[in-house]
């Protein structure tokens, strides 16, 4: 007989992981020693958009600290139902370049997938924290819509895979789909984004690096990550395990205001990036969504921060500070 021990043997470490992601407000309390009255805390928020952190990222959050840079990313706060304006539901408009079945094309060249609506951390400034993934996904059973889109565009030569996260995906699965793409013969390019090396780096296991380093396709890692403080030994481990396996490693990062709106904290984060085997790619302006404008920095602050952070840094270790804008055919560059 197959006792349920024997079942959780044969799930892999970062489902496990995963499945014990903090989604309760007083777990999430008890662990970084605050109360409510502490923190602005909005139930509303929550019901609005759940509460999800892997333990891993929790336990970067520094004790007893109601404003430590990681707990405000994560921390359902009442200044999320507060009316912004110009602050939207669909603030980089995604659903009007939807061209097939979880499939969004913006730029020449490209095409994006969204493999999935799950994350491992529900990111408050999310710009996906409003859209409808129960119908734009591009799930197991629209696969082929996306492959048949893919295909017959013969001007697309590179994928990017999106969500929700896609490493959220079992291995299985994402090997699977891989394989179809690899099918595809002018596709010569996949990029993977994802914030899961960061938060809950044991995703970076065997089996995942086991299709990544059988693929004919040049991968890319695009990476997620916000402040120095995100960034262990784990992870640091995690991301030089990929760089060891021939990926190439890129971050993003979204300007927030009190968690890394200082130069001295984006010049960490790079510094401490680089270390770990990646290139500082994007320092994003914050896409005006509905809930998220609180984080809110000003495009004359953002530059002034970039001037700051050229006299810190080599040119190579400094993002470039860039600004979706619906109906543009790239990243605006601000500096």
């Amino acid at each position: 007989m197959i006792t349920r021990n024997d079942k959780l043997r044969h799930i892999p470490d970062w489902q496990r992981e995963l499945s014990g992601a903090i989604t309760r407000l007083d777990d999430l309390l008890e662990i970084v020693g605050l109360t409510a009255k502490q923190l602005n805390i909005s139930n509303a928020a929550k019901k609005q958009f759940s509460l999800k952190v892997p333990r891993h990222f929790v336990n970067q959050i520094q004790k007893s600290c109601p404003d430590d840079p990681l707990l405000r990313q994560i921390l359902p706060a009442a200044a999320e139902m507060q009316t912004q304006k110009n602050f939207i539901k669909d603030p980089v408009s995604d659903q009007s370049f939807l061209v097939s079945a979880g499939v969004l094309q913006k730029y020449h060249g490209r095409a994006l997938m969204i493999t999935t609506g799950a994350c491992a951390i529900h990111c408050r400034y999310c710009f996906r924290r409003h859209f409808p993934y129960s119908q734009n996904r591009a799930c197991d059973d629209d696969w082929q819509d996306a492959i048949d889109y893919f295909k017959q565009h013969t001007d697309l030569h590179e994928v990017i895979l999106s969500g929700g996260d896609p490493l959220t995906l079992s291995d299985n699965r994402l090997k699977r789909l891989i394989g179809k793409i690899e099918q595809i013969t002018h596709i010569t390019t996949l990029r993977i984004h994802t914030r899961l090396p960061v938060v809950l780096p044991q995703r970076i296991c065997p089996e995942l690096l086991s299709w990544i380093t059988s693929s004919r396709l040049n991968i890319i890692f695009v990476i997620h990550c916000n402040h120095a403080n995100e960034i262990d030994p784990d992870v640091t481990h995690a991301l030089q395990t990929l760089r060891d396996n021939n990926v190439t490693l890129l971050n993003q990062s979204v300007l927030l205001k009190q968690v890394n709106n200082d130069a001295q904290v984006l010049a960490r984060l790079s510094t401490q990036l680089f270390a770990a085997g990646v290139l500082p790619y994007y320092l994003h302006l914050l896409d005006p969504v509905e809930g998220a404008g609180h984080f809110n920095v000003t495009q004359a602050d953002a530059i002034q921060l970039m001037r700051q952070l050229r006299h810190q840094l080599p040119g190579y270790l400094v993002p470039r500070l860039v600004q979706e804008q619906p109906g543009k055919d790239s990243k605006t560059p601000l500096y």
